[in-house]
C-alpha cells in the first residue's frame, strides 16, 4: 500500500508537476487542462491526500466555499422549496470541487448582517441569494462590494444589472387562467402573501394581464392575502374565500404550500375537488403529487435551477464576465386531478 501523502509538495513531486499546477487542478481551475485535473484528483484520492484549506486559500486567494444565508423559521414550519433548492445547489457545486456553507440567521436577526459577515470574513468566494424582494438591500450591498453572487429571482428595477436565474411565473399564471377560463370558470380566487416579494408581483401581474386580454366583464377575482409564515392568518384568509356567500369556483395559489392548504380547508368545508372547486399551485413540490386528489401545478424545476445557479456562480467567480449572466426558465404545466370544468350554475 503506498505511503499516505500529507502535503501538496509531496503530491506535486509524485506527479512531476509544479505545486501551483497541482493546487489549481485540485481547486478545479478551468485554466488547467481537464486531463491534468483528472490525473491530479485521482492521484490525490489514491494517496489519501486532503487539501489544507488554509494553505489553499493562501496559494489561490480562494476559500473553495460558496455561501448561502439561511433564515431560521418557527419550528413547526416546513419549507419544501428550500430543501430542494439546497440539495440542487450542493450538487452543482460539489461536482466542481466547491463546498457549500450555510450561514443561519436567528429569528429577529438581520439577514443583511449575517450576509456581511460571510462576505467580509473571507469564508466564501461567492454567495447565492434567494427569495428576492421587490427592493432588496442584500443585492445592493453585494453589488457595491463587487462580490460574486447569483440571485434566484429578479428585482422590479430592470436597470439594476446583476446575475440571476428565475422562473417565468407570469407566463404560468396567465396559462392557468386561460385553461380555467376555457373550462367555463368565471369566478376566480387568488391566494397570495403580503410580503413584497418580486415573484408575488410577477405572478399576480401575469394573472391580471390574462384577465385583461379576455376583456370579459363577467370575470371576477377575489384575493386572499396573509403573511407567508403565519399559518393561522393563512387559514383564516382561505376560509373567507371558501365560506363567502358567492365563493370562487377556481382558486390559483401563489405556490404549492398555499394550494395544499386550500385543498385541506376545502375538504373540511365539505367541498369536493374538482367537482366543487378547482385548485392550481406552482412549484411542483413532492407533496403536490400525493395530496388527494393530486394537485395540478407548474414544475419550477427547483433542484435543477439551483444546480444551474451553482454553476453560474462558479463562472462568475472564475471568469468575472463583463456582462451579467441571466436566465429565465419556463415552468412546465403538470396536469393532475385538482382542476376541472366549472360547476353548473355556480359562476
Amino acid at each position: 500500500m503506498p505511503a499516505r501523502i500529507t502535503t501538496l509538495k509531496e503530491l506535486a513531486t509524485q506527479l512531476d508537476l509544479s505545486i501551483t499546477t497541482v493546487s489549481r487542478a485540485l481547486a478545479g481551475h478551468q485554466q488547467i487542462a481537464l486531463k491534468t485535473r483528472e490525473r491530479v484528483a485521482e492521484a490525490a484520492r489514491q494517496a489519501g491526500y486532503v487539501p489544507n484549506t488554509a494553505a489553499r486559500t493562501l496559494v489561490s486567494g480562494r476559500s473553495g466555499f460558496v455561501g448561502m444565508v439561511l433564515p431560521i423559521r418557527a419550528p413547526n414550519l416546513v419549507d419544501s422549496f428550500l430543501g430542494e433548492f439546497v440539495t440542487g445547489l450542493g450538487e452543482g457545486l460539489v461536482s466542481h470541487g466547491t463546498d457549500l456553507i450555510l450561514a443561519a440567521v436567528a429569528q429577529g436577526q438581520s439577514e443583511l448582517s449575517v450576509l456581511r459577515h460571510v462576505v467580509e470574513s473571507g469564508r466564501a468566494d461567492g454567495v447565492v441569494v434567494t427569495r428576492i424582494a421587490e427592493v432588496d438591500e442584500r443585492l445592493a450591498y453585494l453589488r457595491e462590494r463587487n462580490f460574486p453572487f447569483v440571485a434566484h429571482g429578479r428585482l422590479l428595477d430592470t436597470d439594476f444589472a446583476y446575475n440571476w436565474l428565475d422562473t417565468d411565473g407570469a407566463h404560468a399564471f396567465g396559462e392557468a387562467f386561460d385553461m380555467l377560463y376555457d373550462l367555463g370558470h368565471r369566478h376566480f380566487g387568488l391566494v397570495t402573501i403580503s410580503e413584497p416579494m418580486t415573484f408575488r408581483h410577477l405572478r399576480q401581474d401575469g394573472l391580471a394581464a390574462a384577465i385583461t386580454r379576455r376583456g370579459d366583464p363577467s370575470v371576477r377575482l377575489d384575493v386572499a392575502t396573509a403573511p407567508r409564515f403565519d399559518r393561522g392568518a393563512r387559514i383564516q384568509a382561505i376560509n373567507r374565500l371558501l365560506h363567502a356567500a358567492k365563493r370562487p369556483t377556481a382558486i390559483v395559489a401563489l405556490f404549492d404550500e398555499l394550494a395544499l392548504s386550500v385543498m385541506e380547508e376545502a375538504a373540511r368545508a365539505g367541498l369536493t375537488i374538482p367537482r366543487d372547486l378547482s385548485v392550481i399551485g406552482f412549484d411542483n413540490i413532492a407533496a403536490s403529487a400525493y395530496a388527494p386528489p393530486g394537485l395540478t401545478t407548474f414544475d419550477a424545476s427547483i433542484r435543477q435551477c439551483a444546480r444551474e445557479i451553482g454553476e453560474m456562480l462558479l463562472t462568475v467567480i472564475g471568469e468575472r464576465p463583463a456582462a451579467p449572466l441571466t436566465r429565465l426558465v419556463r415552468p412546465t404545466f403538470v396536469s393532475r386531478a385538482s382542476h376541472g370544468p366549472a360547476p353548473t350554475g355556480k359562476n
